[in-house]
């Protein structure tokens, strides 16, 4: 359901969470027991809803911002959204939250008895998208990553009741190789929002302006610096897949479709001969079957 903004005046959460339909990667698989699907779409709906926040991307009339308590007049205040954003995060552990989508997240903290840290986190990486716009390392992109993607991997072994320190080393490798991918497929889409997730450093290397980025289809030098890139998504792929293996039953096919996921994509980059300014690229649903088949075998 990409890009479709349905109004449901019984659940105004309902446009949010229909988004899951459009990731990289499976949030809520059928094959799951229903109580995880609820947890874990309840966690989606956080971190989605945030990111459309710090995006800019929520719906149309402001609802939103007045389920935060946001006059129309601030609602273009990205940083100040945030932080009624985050107030309303702490009322879901201590108190009664006025936004639906938190409101649904409420039981799902109190049964899986989870922390604000990796929820605070997100909403972190979300402000820090409002003030920095580029990236002079690598280690500097890393940084981000812990903040913007690396909370959610955390918070699936949560609601699992599977964290331990070596799967969450395992999964914080997934993940940043998630996001990673997911930046290079939107080179072009982020730059319209003036954010670089290129580390300036390799752009140095591999000799590519900022107006490089710009252009309608990637030279050479643009091409060869998302290789290099997706080399590293590549690796973090492959630290973190014995993650896959270190669980049993249905969580281990979840975990295997986050890997497969990031995988496909990176594939799907690759099949455009990396050239990823047209849009992005996105692998089909028998590429990411493959890559489900290779993960579970413990391949690649």
């Amino acid at each position: 359901m990409t890009g479709i903004r349905t109004v449901h005046r019984d659940d105004p959460g309902r446009a949010t969470l229909d988004k899951a339909a459009s990731e990289n990667f499976p949030v809520a698989p059928f094959f799951l027991p229903r109580a995880w699907r609820t947890d874990l779409m309840a966690v989606y709906g956080f971190a989605r809803l945030v990111d459309d926040i710090g995006d800019g991307d929520l719906a149309p009339g402001g609802a939103d911002a007045r389920l935060l308590g946001v006059s129309a007049h601030e609602a273009e205040d990205r940083l100040l959204l945030l932080d009624a954003f985050e107030a309303d995060l702490r009322r879901v552990f201590d108190g009664v939250p006025r936004h639906p989508l938190l409101r649904r997240l409420q039981p799902t903290v109190r049964r899986r008895s989870l922390t604000p840290e990796p929820f605070l986190g997100l909403i972190a990486a979300n402000r820090q998208d409002q003030l920095v716009g580029r990236y002079q390392t690598y280690d500097d992109l890393l940084a981000y990553c812990e903040l913007s993607a690396n909370p959610v991997g955390r918070l699936v072994l949560a609601v699992t009741g599977t964290a331990t320190p070596e799967r969450i080393r395992l999964s914080d490798a997934v993940c940043t190789a998630l996001q990673i991918a997911e930046h290079l497929q939107d080179v072009a889409e982020d730059l319209r929002r003036d954010r670089i997730y290129l580390p300036a450093e390799d752009m140095k290397r591999f000799q590519v302006q900022e107006a490089d980025l710009a252009a309608a289809s990637a030279g050479a030098p643009v091409r060869a610096l998302v290789a290099f890139e997706a080399r590293r998504a590549r690796d973090l792929l492959a630290a973190g897949a014995p993650l896959v293996g270190s669980v049993h039953g249905r969580l281990r096919l979840l975990l295997a479709g986050f890997v497969a996921g990031g995988r496909a994509a990176l594939d799907a980059i690759a099949a455009v001969g990396h050239d990823v300014l047209p849009g992005p690229p996105k692998p089909g649903r028998l590429r990411l079957l493959r890559e489900v088949g290779v993960t579970l075998r413990g391949e690649g």
